[in-house]
């Protein structure tokens, strides 16, 4: 037996329906004072000691997360002849 349930409702809605905070205020909060700090910066410096605070891990997390994103989004499929090849 097959049974379709289909519920029309909005973002909001559904968010609570299945239980997940509200986090609009915190998101206006973060996206306030990250605007502040990126007006303040006025080196290289600044901004670079800002990346290694938001990605710990530099370029290999920022690479890492990417090919996150490209696999879930289904562009992971093929992979490269290197990878595939057995090693000795």
């Amino acid at each position: 037996m097959k049974v379709t349930v289909e519920l029309d409702c909005t973002p909001e809605e559904a968010r609570t329906l299945i239980g997940l905070p509200d986090v609009a205020k915190l998101n206006e909060t973060y996206v306030k004072e990250l605007s502040k700090f990126l007006q303040g910066a006025n080196s290289v410096e600044q901004l670079q000691n800002f990346t290694k605070i938001i990605a710990p891990m530099g370029e290999a997390g920022v690479k890492m997360f990417s090919s996150f994103l490209t696999g879930a989004m289904g562009g992971g499929s093929s992979r490269s002849k290197s990878s595939t090849k057995k090693k000795d």
